[in-house]
């Protein structure tokens, strides 16, 4: 991103994958005025015809005519690229993102898990990555159709290699203007290793027991053995992210495990994953955390049980759907 480029609207985004997440925020950053450019998959002629439809608790909107693209070979090299694709998508980074991505440009990886930031650091050189900690409740209910439940808001860190303290920077600033011009709420981190370890103390425990469970997040809540099993797995994050470093104090369990009583009864993204029976998001969210954990010599017995039960499950739910 370069200097000159302060302005609100002079960013040219793009997104790669246009579903809840990505078709949502891409959305409301177009409808805020910013130039967006939406790769696509399935949805390419539909959204190519008929633009994006988001209904919101915040109010719906429709944009009729996107930017929709079904090759980066053709989209125009961006200022900000948006990486919205599920984890298990990963693979497909060093072929998306070296045509889209402008030199000193921006990577925003708007993705769940650990560790998915250092991926793209080994694609690419000269660019600048940035996470984002979606806290968003949203479906993908057809073609170019999203439907936003709950929440919204993002929390964003900036990158340094070994996840070392960036601070605030201008970066962050500027793209934290654009997206709250679009209505969108903002946290900047100082500590993207930190807010990543503070996202799994929700993200390991209510994605993978709703899978195992067959539960919604309601139902995890509601019951009182499964309420305790919650609280033990998210006492293990806490204790794996001490083992690097990063202190979580034990109120912000309290505040997760209310913040989620009060939320929509919610399906979790992994569970719809599995329903769908698509691959599963085990090893970014759950894989990544343990072995990270591991290296450092803590040992997570209810983590670990959480890792393996999922993956006996994904590949039994791959094997069919062949």
């Amino acid at each position: 991103m370069s200097e000159q480029q302060t302005a609100l609207g002079d960013r040219k985004y793009a997104i790669l994958g246009t579903g809840a997440l990505g078709g949502f925020y891409g959305a409301k950053l177009q409808k805020a005025g910013l130039d967006v450019h939406f790769l696509l998959k399935s949805d390419y002629e539909h959204v190519s015809k008929h633009g994006l439809i988001v209904e919101s608790k915040d109010g719906d909107f429709t944009l009729p005519q996107v930017n929709a693209y079904n090759d980066v070979a053709k989209m125009p090299k961006c200022d900000v690229v948006v990486v919205a694709l599920k984890t298990t998508q990963n693979h497909l980074l060093p072929h998306l993102l070296p045509p889209v991505v402008k030199d000193n440009g921006v990577v925003l990886v708007l993705q769940n898990g650990l560790g998915v930031e250092e991926e793209v650091t080994q694609i690419l050189d000269k660019v600048h990555v940035i996470g984002g900690l979606c806290f968003l409740c949203s479906n993908k209910v057809g073609f170019g159709h999203i439907r936003h439940l709950d929440y919204g808001h993002i929390t964003l860190g900036e990158y340094l290699p070994k996840y070392s303290l960036a601070g605030i920077t201008e970066r962050m600033q500027q793209i934290a203007e654009d997206f709250q011009r679009a209505g969108i709420g903002i946290e900047l981190a100082e500590d993207l290793l930190l807010a990543r370890w503070k996202k799994l103390v929700w993200n390991i425990p209510y994605n993978g027991l709703s899978v195992i469970l067959n539960a919604s997040t309601d139902e995890l809540m509601a019951d009182t053995h499964t309420r305790t099993l919650v609280e033990q797995i998210m006492s293990e994050v806490k204790a794996g992210a001490n083992s690097m470093g990063r202190i979580i104090p034990d109120s912000f369990i309290q505040t997760m495990l209310d913040y989620t009583v009060k939320m929509t009864p919610y399906r979790t993204s992994m569970k719809i994953d599995y329903d769908e029976r698509r691959p599963l998001e085990v090893e970014a969210i759950v894989g990544n955390p343990f072995r990270k954990t591991q290296a450092a010599g803590v040992d997570l017995p209810k983590i670990s049980c959480l890792y393996h039960q999922l993956k006996f499950l994904d590949a039994r739910n791959q094997i069919g759907r062949e």
